[in-house]
């Protein structure tokens, strides 16, 4: 028996038992005639004493020889602190230790293995192992851990059935690029990793399983944008006999519960809101509602005043910020500078102030008199101290410039606080969009959605009109999860794979299995997969999923502590019948 308690547990209730600790060597202070040692493990710290004048001298030698990370077991008795810590439940107590074993040396570690660490994230990341030590990071794969045991319990009480998906599966051409395997055994054929179980949740569907939920791994060879990971964790779910009412019903249970459990704050109905609203008012489909800063469209009002940039313009939006017309001119360059930002590429910013004095101005004062800006600033509904600022050109694109300034203001003025959650439910999302390259229609989702019944004769009229029986579940700005009503019907969906491109042999070869079986009495049914490792973050007040995965990769998808991914051997590739052809 390596232990008998562990690191965590020990208090003045077990003063004078003799125990038996096991763990890392986290500091040491050595007085020459006293030596103390924090001994660390995932349950905590335990201070152990070494003392001249009750250990024998061979102890206190080998006590001296201990360095940091050291891998230690102790014997001794539990005794009372002289000095007391209140900051850990062991700081009650010590133990005088009588018996030492080192069961492993340590070299010097390459960062200080404590909450605050002098190791930068590459670093870190490059012995990752290490970094599990540390609190910060133990603690976000405990409270994973419990998360994903919450979510079990809650849908096996709702009667989901948890079933395995396979991991080698067929490649498709919808969504992002597929990490594909090779097979030795059918030379020239390849396996796809799954970007989801799509297509297998919805077999288990026709074969009766009725509710279904599994915590999977996914995988998509994309650009890696900020905070994505190529191998990332969904909470995956169908349901047969069910309408868009009732998936969404279980789903918002389910994060209400988690939401409770874990924070102690209770929701009531979610909030729904419309993609077009959504898009309207915040220029994103996943819009952050703990602040307002809604957008004001300005076309009727500043357009015709030969100010060229609005007069050309497809649209002029802004945000009134409450509170902030005392930005100095300096502030306000420096918001100018980061919208003209290659990554937000906005060509400038137009700023109006309605100053605590009642005094209106503006960037453009040579343009708008006051009477104008009386306007203006009334369409924004602002109020003396407010600060408005004003994009303007292509619709979309100045959309997206504007809710990227919109959530950078949250930022920084402290409105997107992790303790505070709002959730709504996102719904009527276009079913198709067109794309301009290509010539065609893609699937806004995936080519198993389907329409909503009263849109689907737009199939044959006007595409591009009809909406999606689809909805995401938004939390704090981010999509944590999103789902569909599927198509059941075999003629809809040789309608949805026409409408997207495909030839009877190019959707026979990619889908046959999944037709064949809507002809032997598909169920109606639909699901939502929620994106695990985000879910996770943002429940624990943060949003960088990576903190919260044990052995991540970095931003250029690649695992630096393993040298992943990496060449294979010659033999190999003569095994699996390939060959290089590496373009310089």
């Amino acid at each position: 028996m390596f232990r008998s308690h562990t690191n965590g547990e020990l208090s003045l209730k077990n003063l004078n038992e003799e125990v038996t600790l096991s763990g890392w060597v986290q500091t040491i202070r050595d007085k020459g005639f006293m030596i103390w040692i924090d001994l660390r493990d995932r349950y905590g710290i335990t201070q152990l004493v070494f003392d001249q004048d009750r250990s024998t001298a061979e102890l206190m030698e080998n006590a001296k020889k201990l360095g940091r990370e050291f891998v230690i077991q102790v014997t001794g008795k539990v005794i009372e602190r002289v000095s007391k810590n209140p900051n850990i439940p062991t700081g009650e107590i010590e133990i005088l230790v009588e018996k030492l074993t080192v069961l492993n040396e340590s070299q010097l570690p390459p960062f200080t293995i404590e909450d605050e660490t002098d190791g930068g994230e590459e670093l870190r990341m490059k012995y990752r192992y290490l970094d599990i030590r540390r609190n910060p990071v133990k603690d976000k794969l405990i409270f994973r851990h419990k998360m994903a045991q919450k979510v079990r319990n809650y849908l096996s009480e709702e009667g989901f059935i948890e079933v395995e998906t396979p991991v080698l599966i067929k490649s498709t051409p919808e969504g992002a690029r597929d990490f594909v395997v090779p097979s030795r055994m059918n030379p020239g054929q390849f396996y796809a990793l799954p970007q989801s179980p799509q297509t297998f949740k919805q077999l288990l569907m026709v074969g009766g399983m009725d509710k279904y939920f599994q915590i999977v791994k996914c995988f998509r060879d994309e650009d890696l944008r900020a905070d994505r990971q190529p191998e990332f964790t969904q909470i995956d779910c169908e349901m047969a006999f069910v309408e868009q009412e009732d998936v969404m019903n279980v789903f918002e249970g389910m994060t209400k519960t988690l939401i409770k459990d874990i924070t102690g704050q209770e929701f009531g109905d979610f909030p729904r809101m419309t993609f077009a609203d959504a898009m309207q008012k915040y220029g994103n489909d996943k819009p952050d509602i703990r602040f307002g800063m809604e957008f004001v469209e300005l076309n009727d009002v500043v357009k015709g005043k030969d100010f060229k940039i609005f007069d050309d313009a497809e649209l002029v939006v802004g945000i009134n910020v409450e509170g902030c017309a005392d930005y100095t001119r300096k502030q306000i360059d420096e918001l100018v500078d980061w919208v003209k930002r290659p990554q937000i590429g906005a060509s400038g910013m137009v700023w109006a102030k309605f100053q605590n004095d009642g005094v209106k101005t503006s960037s453009v004062n040579k343009f708008y008199n006051e009477e104008d800006l009386a306007k203006i600033i009334e369409k924004f509904g602002a109020k003396e101290g407010d600060l408005m600022l004003i994009l303007s050109g292509n619709e979309h694109k100045v959309r997206t410039q504007l809710s990227a300034l919109r959530m950078e203001l949250g930022n920084r003025l402290g409105l997107r606080k992790g303790d505070v959650f709002a959730p709504l439910w996102v719904v009527d999302f276009p079913l198709l969009e067109f794309d301009e390259e290509s010539g065609r229609y893609h699937a806004m989702h995936h080519p198993f959605t389907s329409p909503k019944p009263e849109d689907i004769h737009l199939l044959e009229t006007d595409p591009g009109k009809a909406r999606a029986n689809a909805y995401d579940m938004v939390l704090n700005g981010n999509e944590i999860g999103g789902g569909s009503i599927r198509i059941f019907d075999k003629d809809l969906q040789s309608k949805m794979f026409d409408l997207l491109g495909f030839s009877k042999e190019e959707a026979e070869a990619q889908f046959g299995f999944l037709m064949n079986a809507f002809k032997y009495g598909a169920p109606p049914h639909g699901g939502l997969a929620f994106g695990f490792d985000r879910l996770v973050a943002i429940l624990d007040g943060n949003e960088v999923i990576r903190d919260y995965i044990a052995f991540p990769k970095n931003n250029s998808g690649r695992d630096v502590m393993i040298d992943a991914p990496s060449s294979i051997a010659e033999e190999q590739l003569d095994e699996l019948e390939l060959q290089l052809n590496l373009k310089a």
